[in-house]
């Protein structure tokens, strides 16, 4: 569903040695690679290690998020991690807001070699649920937690969403090949081994292959999510989110 960092799939020959997919696991290292984390952190890092807010500070903030114990239960993440994500994220947005411009900014920063735009753009169309141009501390926690440490439905289900550009509750391949498109161009064109300009049609195709059953030009939300519990090297590609969200 996804190519990897190279642009080649994760196992295009399938399963080499006959064992089963199992879900990663998460370490704090795999965590670090997730480009949003690492804005986050880095934040943090600058702010200095004594500012410390023990509950939210929503003094001075446009946007005041809700309490730790609220999103602590809403989250997969510890009281510790989520005072440590706040205060990166409120010393990067004062105003309790994330909106476009910051996620292509970020994004611009990892991938160098490539234009991250339009991927961004459509990223930060995921996050944003209210549709309102800019992300509140709660969304972009939530969504963070579900891709970093959700089930693997409820990962599926915002993998669709993400894919699901105008939020009619279907996939076509316009949509796909868009957010194929702009991950290739995000990664740039010179990476090794060099990702041919025909890899986004050969991965949409095979997608629809596999996932409209029938054969309708479209892919629902039961089709994806069925389709891809099945099929173990869509399964196994669910792990390499982490290297562009």
């Amino acid at each position: 569903m996804l190519p990897d960092a190279n642009g080649t799939d994760p196992n295009p020959g399938g399963k080499a040695d006959g064992s089963k997919w199992e879900r990663p696991r998460l370490t704090r290292k795999s965590l670090m690679k997730c480009c949003l984390v690492k804005w986050i952190i880095a934040s943090t890092t600058q702010q200095g290690p004594d500012s410390c807010d023990g509950e939210f500070e929503l003094s001075m903030v446009r946007h005041q998020p809700e309490g730790l114990d609220q999103l602590q239960a809403q989250t997969q993440f510890t009281r510790k991690e989520l005072q440590s994500l706040y205060r990166g994220f409120k010393n990067e947005c004062p105003s309790g807001l994330v909106d476009e411009e910051t996620f292509k900014t970020i994004y611009s920063q990892f991938f160098p070699q490539g234009d991250a735009t339009t991927y961004a753009h459509f990223l930060f169309n995921a996050f944003d649920m209210d549709r309102n141009g800019s992300i509140r501390f709660e969304d972009f926690v939530i969504g963070l937690s579900v891709l970093l440490r959700g089930s693997v439905t409820e990962k599926l289900r915002w993998a669709f969403n993400l894919y699901d550009i105008n939020k009619d509750g279907l996939i076509t391949k316009e949509e796909m090949m868009s957010i194929m498109t702009s991950i290739y161009d995000m990664m740039g064109r010179y990476t090794l081994p060099s990702v041919r300009d025909d890899s986004p049609y050969e991965h949409v195709e095979r997608f629809f292959q596999k996932m409209d059953r029938n054969r309708d030009g479209v892919v629902t939300i039961d089709e994806f999510i069925e389709t891809c519990q099945k099929d173990e090297n869509i399964m196994a590609s669910m792990q390499l989110f982490e290297n562009v969200i």
